[in-house]
């Protein structure tokens, strides 16, 4: 049987997973009885730990939120991975934050096992990132927490909004979600005036506040947000866009198409359609070869032109089929 302080650290880490623990199974887990957990809950109640209890055939215990965030337990996996994730926050993740990981790190540092403080010295010792070509776009902290607030209260959102040409708009939304794509941030959310879905970058975006009223939530667009984001700021980015006819069945097609390079609608079981873009035709002509199915493309003139001097380069550059 474990002493009292080993089995309320035990105790502690088991109520810190997101589930409620019916009294009877902690009791088996700790190896004492149902008037022991019982007396445990209330000294970690008595340290300050939060800790919730509801009756019923569902009920049992589960740790709270308190007012203010008591030390957590971390096994050996979870350390390392907030770890890294810190370093990554205080090289510059999110503009903002950089002061408030370090300080986090520290301490985190200070307290990790030997064992585990030598893994995380060598992930940082030999692992590089690429720099950018070009500095990402700051993204203020403040800015993103009031966007995901109203997201996860379901608030309407105000914004003024710098377009893609820099010219200012108002905006009333509701907000659905945050994502992060690369160096970049986006809000995904419903433009009550447009009444259509739209994404936001972040680093754009100038909440006003009081936020607006509540609403009723809606269906994600496409059922994938992600998916949604990739394909909207990569068309967005399109200068040539076509429209081909590919003899193979959609399913086929969808497995080798990145969401970020185009749609998919299926014609018949054997033929469908992709939309798809890029900036340049070179681009777009290697886009169709890599799906290694037949098609038909009638425009842009452009992609035309320049698929049909691929064949004839093709034909001069290799002997004749025997």
């Amino acid at each position: 049987m474990l002493d009292t302080s080993a089995r309320l650290l035990r105790l502690l880490s088991l109520l810190q997973t997101p589930r409620s623990w019916p009294g009877s199974e902690l009791a088996e887990r700790l190896g004492v009885s149902g008037r022991t957990v019982r007396n445990d809950i209330d000294r970690l109640r008595e340290l300050g730990y939060p800790v919730d209890a509801t009756r019923g055939s569902t009920g049992g215990y589960r740790l709270g939120a308190g007012a203010a965030m008591p030390p957590l337990l971390l096994d050996d996996e979870e350390a390392v991975a907030v770890t890294i994730a810190l370093r990554t926050a205080a090289q510059g993740a999110v503009p903002g934050t950089e002061e408030t990981s370090l300080r986090a790190l520290g301490k985190l540092e200070q307290v990790l096992p030997s064992r585990l403080r030598r893994r995380v010295r060598a992930l940082t010792a030999y692992t590089v990132a690429v720099s950018t070509d070009r500095p990402a776009p700051a993204v203020s902290a403040e800015v993103l927490t009031v966007l995901v607030s109203a997201c996860r209260d379901r608030e309407r959102l105000r914004f003024d909004y710098l377009d893609h040409a820099g010219s200012p708009t108002r905006r009333v939304v509701e907000p659905y979600r945050a994502v992060n794509w690369g160096q970049r941030w986006y809000l995904v959310a419903w433009d009550v005036e447009r009444e259509d879905w739209r994404t936001f970058r972040v680093d754009r975006i100038r909440p006003r506040t009081p936020t607006g009223p509540r609403f009723a939530p809606r269906e994600p667009p496409g059922g994938d947000v992600s998916a949604y984001v990739s394909q909207r700021v990569s068309s967005a980015a399109w200068r040539y866009r076509a429209r081909v006819v590919v003899h193979a069945p959609a399913a086929a097609v969808i497995e080798r198409i990145n969401p970020a390079v185009g749609t998919v609608e299926a014609v018949d079981a054997d033929s469908c359609v992709l939309v798809t873009g890029a900036d340049s035709v070179q681009t777009l002509a290697v886009y169709l070869g890599m799906l290694d199915f037949d098609f038909d493309v009638t425009e842009p003139a452009e992609l035309v032109a320049h698929l049909h001097r691929l064949t004839d380069r093709y034909a001069r550059s290799t002997p004749p089929a025997p």
